[in-house]
């Protein structure tokens, strides 16, 4: 179905009542894999980090990654979770090229965290609790190149590469409960949920949660009930959702979309689909198993887990500061409003501005930059906020140098556009086009003159007292420079050359 055979969303929304639910897999940052040794370092020569227990290869024996554990066990306390006395591995059956054991290693009924909850602010300041199903450790898979084709899908490929480097990377993933009564801000609620989930994994320092790298990535299982109904509707899965502003858009399309279907007396298949960034549309994967489907049975080849509970509790007790209470910690600490900082946290700014703090940076210019014109770059080119080619510390160095009166905020974001272009750092862009300040009193006394001689009147009006006045020859002399004049010298050589002293 073309995005133009959609129903308009409010129209969807006066019939349908949305349920969701996220499926959310995080890839742990733990050195070495889930079941052996190999290195989970990224940029490796393909299948260069491989052995034969993530090859699935005969007589090779898993070993638990322990850091994976503690990290899942933490993961479930911040959700505020129960932690399974004891829980076991399950395999998954199913074939498919990525994953060369022909199963995955996972956890089935028996997760190590469940019965949980998060609560995420909405843009108006609405708190939403999200209720956890259950997180579990299983083991991310290899990763598929389709060569040729339009779509870099399987479809229509000319043949396949398999890099088996990722298989076994540590993965939790985080399923939610139903989520209903949203209504139509079911689209806000995913993504602020997923927003919300990311800072919170940073804060535990288990995973970085780049979701533009695949360190985070969401699947969002929509279906709709007409308005009144008790039963839930068939749900479609997006799989692989890698953006908190494609998060929303999916949940968004597929309200439109099954809306569509349901409307012209169609049937909603049960699949997975495909989210498309360039148009925020999807598109059917493939049938979706039921869990039957997979042929679960407990790991034969791993003991269970038991965590003690002096562990569980020694694990709460070095829980670090969570992202709702850092976030209130940091507004008051800023001296800004409950609307700005929820700003921050719906363009994924916090991180970046406090990093660019500690590069250097007060905060009140931290905020201006990644807010404001970095903020701006991000809409256009619809890109995360922490995606773009600008490191906090460069940021930083565009504010020190606005801050020792090299550049105007004009010049900066001349700057920080050079920066975004791949020009090099700030102080080679500053340099490669010339946008130092001009501050030499010669330099600008030609261009302080000529605005003089043709605004006199501008000028009796300043000796008469009204400096105000003065802005329009500051402007001049900005235009004649290229904005590249220091105004606040400019101002006092015009009132020098006029012989008035403001008060």
């Amino acid at each position: 179905m073309s995005v133009i055979d959609l129903v308009p969303y409010e129209e969807a929304l006066a019939s349908y009542d949305p349920v969701m639910g996220l499926e959310v897999h995080v890839e742990l940052g733990t050195k070495t894999k889930m079941f052996c040794g190999c290195s989970t370092a990224l940029g490796a020569d393909p299948n260069t980090q491989v052995c034969p227990t993530c090859l699935g290869l005969p007589g090779s024996l898993p070993v638990v990654n322990a850091i994976g554990v503690e990290s899942a066990i933490r993961i479930g306390l911040a959700l505020n979770c129960e932690i399974a006395e004891w829980c076991r591995f399950a395999r998954k059956n199913y074939f498919y090229p990525d994953m060369p054991k022909n199963f995955q290693t996972s956890q089935y009924d028996e997760p190590i965290a469940f019965n949980g909850y998060l609560d995420v602010q909405l843009e108006d300041g609405e708190v939403f609790r999200v209720e956890i199903e259950r997180a579990h450790m299983e083991e991310d898979t290899g990763k598929s190149t389709h060569v040729g084709g339009a779509t870099g899908r399987i479809h229509g490929a000319e043949y396949s590469l398999l890099d088996y480097n990722r298989a076994g990377i540590p993965l939790i993933e985080i399923v939610t409960k139903p989520i209903e009564g949203a209504g139509d801000r079911a689209p806000e609620v995913a993504r602020a949920y997923v927003a919300e989930l990311r800072e919170l994994i940073r804060a535990l320092g288990v995973s970085e949660a780049r979701m533009e790298m695949g360190q985070m990535r969401c699947d969002v299982n929509l279906s709709l009930m007409p308005k009144g109904a008790m039963k839930f509707g068939t749900r479609s899965e997006t799989k692989n959702v890698n953006s908190l502003r494609s998060v929303e858009r999916a949940a968004r399309f597929e309200i439109q979309r099954h809306a569509a279907v349901l409307n012209e007396g169609g049937t909603i298949v049960q699949e997975t689909r495909h989210f498309h960034e360039e148009n925020g549309s999807t598109t059917s994967g493939r049938i979706k198993e039921e869990a039957e489907d997979y042929r679960y049975f407990p790991e034969p080849d791993l003991v269970p887990v038991a965590p003690s509970r002096e562990w569980v509790e020694q694990l709460r007790g070095e829980l670090p500061e969570l992202p709702r209470v850092r976030r209130q910690r940091l507004q008051q600490e800023w001296g800004i409003s409950e609307a700005e900082m929820q700003s921050a946290l719906n363009a994924g700014a916090i991180d970046l501005i406090l990093e660019t703090i500690a590069a250097g940076a007060p905060s009140d210019q931290a905020r201006k930059w990644w807010m404001g014109e970095l903020a701006r770059r991000s809409n256009e080119d619809g890109v995360e906020l922490g995606a773009l080619p600008i490191t906090p510390a460069q940021v930083a160095r565009v504010s020190a140098l606005v801050a020792e009166g090299k550049l105007n905020d004009k010049l900066a974001r001349q700057v920080i556009e050079g920066v975004l272009a791949g020009e090099g750092e700030p102080d080679e862009v500053v340099a490669k086009r010339g946008l130092a300040v001009v501050s030499d009193d010669s330099a600008l006394t030609a261009a302080i003159d000529a605005a003089l001689a043709a605004q006199p009147d501008v000028a009796d009006k300043i000796r008469s007292g009204k400096f105000a006045a003065a802005g329009a020859l500051v402007g001049a002399v900005m235009k004649a420079t290229r904005g590249q004049a220091d105004a606040a010298r400019v101002k006092e050589l015009i009132f020098e050359k006029l012989g008035v002293t403001p008060e």
